[in-house]
């Protein structure tokens, strides 16, 4: 871990944080979910460069070591994608591969949709595209199901709010590390779906990783986490077209909740998602949950290394 160094960019008023390790011309951007931030990514930076790239990680701004905005409650997906053009054009980076998760997943296909010319290539990880209207889960799951609560006003904050930062992530961290979907029952919180005293951390995931993730949430606190992306989820795009061109990957751990997100399955193993990312290659990890690239990472870094020398750099 101390071969990753630390430096800040300036976009739009905001000092972002930058994880980076590696040097060269064969850039990989990975851009995080929730709860996360760019120490989600620690196994597959540290063997993606000793595979002789150079690997950037940052905390999406209102996470980590990233600034908050003024007003976290007006945050949203469109100020996520145009960080990712001021990153690169600060680092002076024409073209690079994206890597994410997550909601990490949206940004990273539309930004490969808006600026095509900077995009060589998309990895997912658990998460595929899915464009407005492709798929209407929601409208399947009921009033307890967490993205539903998270996105009222108020809700989450008052159920985060009983508990400190660390708990907070220890409590979601083991709830979507489970293969169920996060469904609260009436008078019930989402939070209060785990009881930490008698459900352990997951194996792959330490003291010292919630120590680490802890001490930053409690540095940024959740407002903007709250706002993207759960409240930001229904903003529009004017977008030029809605296929992907570049060459990308999903991996997707057959127990990770979002996989039973209803008509999620279906949409992937059908070939449904093909319509809008032609040239994907789909990877399904039996034993992968939310988390596979923390849990599972000698294989997760052995499929994004094949993507990288067999699709973008051969």
């Amino acid at each position: 871990m101390d071969q990753i160094q630390h430096k800040f960019v300036e976009v739009q008023g905001l000092k972002l944080h930058l994880a980076e390790i590696g040097t060269g011309d064969k850039v990989v951007i990975c851009l995080h979910g929730f709860p996360e931030i760019w120490y989600s990514w620690r196994h597959q930076m540290i063997a993606l460069a000793a595979a002789g790239y150079r690997v950037i990680a940052p905390d999406h701004r209102g996470y980590g070591l990233s600034d908050s905005p003024a007003e976290p409650e007006k945050a949203k997906f469109a100020d996520l994608i145009s960080d990712i053009r001021s990153i690169l054009d600060s680092l002076d980076l024409p073209k690079v591969v994206i890597v994410a998760k997550d909601f990490g997943v949206l940004p990273a296909y539309y930004f490969a949709l808006l600026h095509p010319d900077r995009v060589l290539g998309v990895v997912t990880i658990g998460v595929p595209f899915v464009p407005p209207g492709a798929i209407q889960y929601h409208k399947h799951l009921p009033e307890g199901f967490y993205f539903t609560r998270w996105k009222e006003p108020g809700r989450a904050e008052a159920d985060f709010g009983r508990f400190d930062a660390k708990t907070v992530v220890r409590k979601i961290y083991t709830m979507f590390a489970k293969m169920e979907v996060p469904i609260a029952s009436e008078g019930q919180e989402v939070l209060d779906l785990v009881d930490t005293s008698t459900t352990p951390l997951p194996a792959w995931f330490t003291e010292q990783d919630l120590e680490i993730y802890g001490s930053l949430y409690q540095k940024s606190g959740f407002l903007t986490a709250l706002q993207v992306p759960y409240r930001s989820f229904d903003e529009e795009y004017d977008m030029p077209a809605l296929e992907v061109k570049v060459p990308a990957m999903l991996i997707a751990g057959e127990k990770d909740y979002v996989l039973y997100f209803p008509g999620m399955e279906d949409y992937i193993r059908s070939g449904k998602v093909k319509d809008f990312v032609p040239d994907l290659e789909t990877i399904f990890l039996p034993e992968g949950t939310h988390f596979v690239q923390e849990q599972s990472p000698e294989q997760v870094n052995k499929l994004i290394l094949k993507f990288l020398k067999a699709k973008i750099w051969s």
